[in-house]
């Protein structure tokens, strides 16, 4: 079975722009992110899937220089730009994973797809989202071929095309899905952000890769962050009042699935303790 990884990118952001070129360690945040990706054992081909815009154009070169297999389409229509991608590297199983996940462990994105492949053909989509308990930043959706096709025939909704796979997850009346928590039985997606948006985003990342980097060869997983933020609790402040923030707070009204328990506007902080209870607090951005 062909194993795709396929990893969206653009520079187009509203709120960072050029996010996944920005310096991590001397080298791109996406170059560092494909770096860890690759770290897990499980063999597969990881791909960039940017967009045909000529602002996307120093992903593509990126991509060529680092040998690193890139396909170019749609900037909004992520369905489109994820099946073609996988079609064109011939993808039975395709594995979902967004660019501003740079701090994503390896060991997680085996641990989903290890499910997947476990349940021999009896799941059609496995993820560690749905609901997410995973520190935010280690997203991995896994799927097969037949799964996508049918979303990307099927899915009009807008939010359904530009967020790739809705359609699929909350229908689970009709697809096979699994979910795998975060086998410490602790929820941290609400109150640990490890992913990229915001400029206090790219700081905090930043920050973790100074820290870690050298003394692991970029080696370091979930766990070792987590006992760097207790030593430094000061980094964990630095983006904390984006925490819980997600694209679900823009489409409430339209999924079945999500609520507003797994999301928060901005300004709407979560603190936290070790063992992950939550309290919402209200800030000043």
């Amino acid at each position: 079975m062909n194993i795709v990884t396929i990893v969206q990118a653009r520079t187009g952001s509203s709120r960072l722009a050029g996010k996944v070129l920005l310096p991590l360690c001397g080298r791109p945040l996406l170059q560092r992110m494909v770096e860890r990706i690759r770290l897990a054992r499980t063999p597969m081909t990881v791909v960039v899937a940017t967009t045909t815009e000529p602002e996307d154009t120093d992903i593509r070169i990126l991509c060529n220089q680092l040998r690193i297999p890139c396909y170019s389409g749609d900037a909004f229509d992520l369905l489109d730009r994820h099946y073609r991608a996988a079609l064109l590297y011939d993808a039975d199983i395709v594995v979902k994973i967004p660019s501003d996940c740079p701090l994503i462990d390896p060991g997680v994105i085996d641990r989903v797809l290890s499910t997947y492949i476990t349940a021999g053909g009896s799941r059609d989509f496995v993820s560690n989202l749905h609901p997410a308990s995973w520190p935010d930043g280690n997203d991995v959706e896994v799927m097969s071929i037949a799964t996508l096709q049918e979303a990307w025939k099927e899915a009009t909704l807008p939010m359904e095309r530009e967020h790739t796979t809705p359609f699929i997850w909350e229908r689970p009346e009709r697809f096979r899905i699994e979910n795998v928590t975060w086998e410490t039985g602790e929820n941290y997606s609400m109150s640990h952000r490890w992913t990229i948006d915001y400029p206090e985003d790219y700081q905090f990342i930043r920050t973790v890769y100074d820290a870690l980097y050298a003394s692991t060869g970029g080696r370091f997983g979930l766990h070792d962050i987590l006992a760097l933020l207790r030593q430094r609790p000061d980094i964990m402040n630095i983006n904390k009042t984006y925490a819980g923030v997600n694209w679900y707070r823009n489409h409430l009204d339209q999924l079945r699935t999500v609520d507003t328990r797994h999301t928060r506007m901005p300004g709407h902080a979560a603190s936290h303790a070790e063992n992950g209870t939550l309290t919402t607090t209200r800030e000043n951005i």
